[in-house]
């Protein structure tokens, strides 16, 4: 295991500007959560002096306890019913075009939430139509009926993050299992019917210890599915209580890992060590096109 320091280059500022206090102050006033806060993204500062924000509904409580996630483990809240017009509200208020919302996993729900993220997206498209819209899920725990609903909504991309390699899972997610998680990613795809849209997406990190033959086969496995969107970057250990990190990855390495994974097949990467899956998702999704 590396136990060395976190490298100098890989220490973001985090900027408490005019501009990142006025969005935070207007994500608290609306009742709303976001998983910059909760999972305490490196990005929060830049993405929120520019009101950017990714929504996280059902609460901020979540049913797992996975190692690497700063997310709060507790009993979990009774679903917001008017979360999706609050949503609107900010955007609307910031102007924003595409919005990301993703959620905490709600295993104590018969649906895993899914009810709830069509009511949300309802309200959103019924108040603010021309909003594109990013959907990061959970797994649902499988239930078909419950990723087939969500993929039915008119959404531009649908995300569920593998996070990492599958002989990983055991000790980083707990509650998770890698092949369900492929599953879910291939039954998106084959409920298209040769459509374009939505986009599949999923992310992952690196650090935590896997091998280069572990992400080739990760990489080719996404690429099956299809999966045409995928984020690499470094995990972060954000507090003493979550996984340690094995490796830091270096920056140049990055550019490698998206070769590796563009040449099994999969059309858009975006790496580097501060990427994560929403980090400027609009962008991703439109380079993608």
């Amino acid at each position: 295991m590396n136990t060395t320091a976190r490298p100098p280059w890989l220490r973001k500022q985090k900027r408490l500007t005019p501009e990142v206090m006025r969005t935070r102050r207007q994500i608290g006033q609306l009742g709303l959560h976001t998983v910059c806060e909760s999972a305490r993204c490196p990005n929060l500062g830049e993405c929120y002096a520019c009101g950017n924000a990714t929504f996280m509904i059902l609460g901020d409580h979540c049913t797992r306890d996975c190692a690497f996630c700063a997310v709060d483990h507790g009993p979990p809240q009774v679903p917001d019913a008017q979360e999706g017009e609050k949503i609107a509200a900010y955007v609307r208020i910031n102007e924003i075009r595409y919005a990301v919302i993703t959620s905490v996993t709600r295993d104590d729900l018969p649906d895993g939430g899914a009810v709830h993220f069509c009511r949300v997206v309802a309200d959103l498209k019924r108040l603010l139509p021309a909003l594109q819209i990013e959907l990061l899920v959970p797994d649902f725990q499988g239930r078909r009926e419950s990723v087939e609903v969500v993929a039915a909504l008119p959404i531009q991309v649908f995300a569920h993050n593998v996070e990492t390699v599958q002989e990983l899972y055991r000790r980083v997610r707990r509650g998770a299992d890698y092949l369900r998680s492929l599953e879910v990613l291939k039954l998106v795809a084959s409920l298209r019917s040769g459509q374009e849209l939505p986009r599949i997406k999923s992310g992952i990190m690196v650090g935590l210890g896997e091998t280069e033959d572990q992400l080739k086969r990760l990489f080719e496995e996404l690429a099956a599915v299809p999966v045409e969107i995928l984020t690499i970057g470094q995990y972060l250990q954000p507090s003493k209580f979550n996984a340690p990190v094995h490796r830091y990855y270096e920056p140049d390495e990055y550019e490698l890992l998206r070769e590796k994974a563009v040449a099994c097949g999969i059309r858009h990467v975006v790496a580097g060590p501060y990427v994560r899956s929403s980090y400027l998702a609009e962008r991703s999704y439109r380079d993608s096109l």
